[in-house]
């Protein structure tokens, strides 16, 4: 538990570090910059909401994530938001329900919170950000069911679930296509807490993810 804070509390002490140094480095004259502040000492603000495309590895299978994510954008430079993923594996897993051991089961589930983003020289066409995402989620061993054995009353059974905190920084390169619209590519690790379910690893969930994502809005 000291271990998971003190990774948090370091996280937020850069992205707050960043923050502050951006819009010093980013004029090339000598006046001096206010913390998310323009010349006139103002502050410029914006917004964006888009998606968010990727892969990773869960219990060594190939498991996809979707997800949303947006919210206010500070002077170009800060974003303060919210943001959420779904996952599903597309492999099945047996073994898990001793009274039925050839039943196989999909993973599923999803996580999101608190959404922060320090981005790097944003007017230049490629530049870098740094997104963090701090919340809870759930997952689920859900009975892997065909299409056919759907109808308007099916409920799928669900062997096991449990609920678990989840810290991702991440790190992204992002092009300016046009003035409202970013398309960006990174990678992020998913740090949660310990997993409680069937067969599994209290740490299954944590692991290195890749993705792909759109931006849309007033930059």
């Amino acid at each position: 538990m000291k271990t998971k804070y003190y990774y948090l509390k370091a996280t937020l002490a850069f992205i707050l570090a960043v923050g502050t140094v951006l819009p010093l480095t980013a004029q090339g004259d000598k006046e001096i910059s206010t913390l998310f502040g323009n010349k006139e000492g103002g502050i410029d603000n914006g917004g964006w909401g888009g998606l968010t495309f990727g892969y990773t590895k869960i219990k060594d299978k190939d498991t996809y994530l979707m997800g949303a994510r947006g919210g206010w954008l500070i002077d170009h430079h800060f974003t303060l938001g919210l943001a959420g993923h779904g996952f599903v594996s597309d492999k099945e897993y047996y073994n898990l329900d001793m009274e039925n051991l050839d039943k196989g089961f999909n993973l599923a589930g999803g996580y999101g919170g608190l959404f922060l983003e320090a981005i790097i020289a944003p007017n230049y066409p490629v530049h870098v950000s740094i997104p963090v995402i701090i919340g809870a989620g759930g997952v689920s061993y859900i009975e892997n069911t065909s299409w056919n054995d759907y109808d308007s009353n099916y409920e799928p059974y669900i062997l096991d679930s449990d609920a678990f905190f989840v810290f991702e920084p991440g790190l992204e390169v992002e092009l300016n296509v046009v003035r409202f619209m970013r398309i960006s590519i990174g990678g992020s690790y998913r740090y949660t807490s310990k997993i409680d379910m069937v067969k599994s690893s209290q740490t299954m969930l944590r692991g290195f993810n890749g993705y792909f994502g759109l931006k849309f809005g007033a930059f």
